[in-house]
């Protein structure tokens, strides 16, 4: 998997896409981890929530876990133009699934549109991983497309048309290894974290998610 290509121009789709409709759903959750030091973010992209996480919280150190030189240099750019101190992050080249957290621990977790990335035994090894890296009460800040379950029946229809024309459009251009989305829920709770709060937009199409590890 690999976003190179798409990096120049993936900021401007987003935006022709759905306007300010995934960032606003990315910083939904922010005043709830202001508490929070150490944060590490997957599959940061671009690095736009990356400069609204620094803008809200100053203290935060962040370790970003990006596979995509060209994104690196987008979220670099990014830095700059907002006078950002490049001191408080480290940027990491490496696919997700093979990062080492080594004896650091963070008290918050960040993964936004990235999750439905991967297959189901993907997921199974990676949320353990980045768990096996946080503390006993780390939060984990989450984004991701949803097909709706509840509500008039045209919703989920409207999900499913749309995820299937994502879904091939990624797997052309990044090589995406998951053909279908797969909700993280399970993988989550299972690895100790409890759900605190979930807003629907887009008509149930996102879900912004705060979750909770269990004391």
């Amino acid at each position: 998997m690999s976003f190179d290509r798409l990096a120049p121009y993936y900021h401007g789709l987003e935006r022709l896409f759905g306007g300010s409709l995934m960032q606003r759903n990315r910083t939904r959750h922010l005043t709830a981890v202001g508490h929070c030091r150490n944060a590490l973010i997957l599959g940061e992209g671009t690095g736009t929530f990356l400069i609204a996480l620094l803008k809200a919280h100053p203290h935060l150190q962040v370790t970003c876990v990006e596979q995509s030189r060209g994104m690196i240099q987008q979220i670099r750019r990014r830095l700059a133009t907002h006078q950002l101190s490049a001191s408080q992050v480290t940027l990491l080249t490496q696919d997700a699934l093979a990062w080492q957290a080594g004896s650091k621990r963070y008290d918050l977790v960040v993964t936004h549109f990235f999750l439905d990335c991967f297959r189901p035994d993907q997921l199974a090894r990676l949320v353990p991983a980045v768990t096996a890296a946080t503390h006993a009460e780390s939060c984990w800040l989450l984004t991701d497309f949803s097909v709706p379950r509840e509500g008039a029946r045209w919703r989920a229809w409207r999900a499913q048309i749309w995820l299937a024309g994502l879904y091939a459009f990624f797997r052309i251009t990044t090589r995406l290894p998951a053909h279908r989305l797969t909700p993280p829920d399970k993988f989550l709770r299972q690895a100790g974290f409890e759900l605190q709060h979930r807003h629907w937009d887009c008509w149930g199409f996102i879900q912004a998610d705060l979750w909770r590890h269990r004391p």
